[in-house]
């Protein structure tokens, strides 16, 4: 299916791509309005763009179906000012009745039972239910266009970050399982960032990996390790030598095929690709090197 922009309804293009660009963390952003109201509206255009100094940008697009923008919107452009809250697990029912389309000047904090609680630095308040809270003052709104679903790029600049300390893990790092984030896919679908979900990918090492074009030929071009696979092996900074263990998985492997060579090394390779996939990187190696070239 090719799909170009102008030659289908925007409701159904803003449906692919929210769809395909998914998982996507939620602003769940507090605002104040002139005469100081609150509102409290989530929003999944949303991300860090930068540390120093510290940048989050959200974009509470134009209503498809009318043109017109968010309370969000209208009251950035009249205080220049946000708090940013992140949603977590608990309060993810809580922050959709939030995004319910309340006539203005009502208050979302009162109907989806929020705690408001004082900002340091900005007018805006915090959610108290939040496990991270951001107050930001905004520098800038980019508007991507006129029509119905174009952007708004609120761009913030993060003036106080406020950390619950029980998310915290021994190391003081936030623990992505005591955080316990949601973030938005595609139309009523979310998806939680925790438990069974999480699972860890290695950074490439400081001396370089050798890359998957260096990697022996019988590997690269394996019918049996995926794509995956041949990213954790390509991730040394060079091949391993051969070391003098003994692999009982591999003698019997070699006993059982020994009239079969290709057979033999096709068992080979399904035996390090359960190794790899059980994170022992060392043992593949070693099991991929024993295999006999052709």
């Amino acid at each position: 299916m090719k799909i170009i922009p102008g030659e289908m309804k925007t409701s159904l293009l803003h449906g692919y791509l929210l769809g395909a660009v998914a998982p996507r963390p939620i602003c769940f952003a507090s605002t104040i309005d002139a005469e100081g109201n609150a509102n409290l509206s989530p929003f999944s255009f949303f991300n860090v763009f930068g540390a120093k100094p510290p940048i989050l940008i959200f974009s509470p697009a134009r209503r498809v179906r009318n043109n017109t923008i968010k309370h969000t919107l209208e009251n950035v452009f009249a205080t220049n000012e946000v708090v940013i809250n992140v949603v977590n697990y608990d309060m993810v029912q809580q922050v959709n009745l939030a995004s319910c389309e309340y006539e203005k000047g009502v208050d979302e904090f009162v109907k989806a039972g929020f705690t408001p609680i004082e900002s340091d630095f900005v007018k805006p308040f915090r959610v108290k239910e939040s496990p991270v809270q951001l107050e930001c003052k905004v520098l800038n709104v980019i508007e991507s266009g006129e029509e119905g679903g174009a952007g708004n790029l609120v761009i913030c600049e993060v003036v106080c970050m406020h950390v619950d300390d029980a998310i915290f893990d021994a190391d003081g790092k936030i623990d992505p399982n005591k955080i316990d984030l949601v973030a938005r896919m595609g139309g009523d679908y979310y998806c939680r960032a925790s438990g069974d979900a999480l699972f860890k990918v290695a950074k490439p090492n400081s001396a370089l990996g050798i890359g998957i074009d260096a990697l022996p030929e019988h590997i690269s071009c394996s019918t049996i390790l995926t794509g995956n696979n041949l990213g954790i092996l390509a991730n040394v900074s060079e091949i391993p030598q051969i070391e003098d263990i003994v692999d009982k998985r591999i003698k019997v492997i070699k006993d059982m095929y020994k009239s079969d060579i290709a057979a033999q090394n096709e068992a080979i390779h399904r035996y390090a690709k359960t190794l790899l996939d059980g994170g022992d990187v060392d043992r593949a190696w070693q099991a991929l090197l024993r295999v006999e070239v052709q």
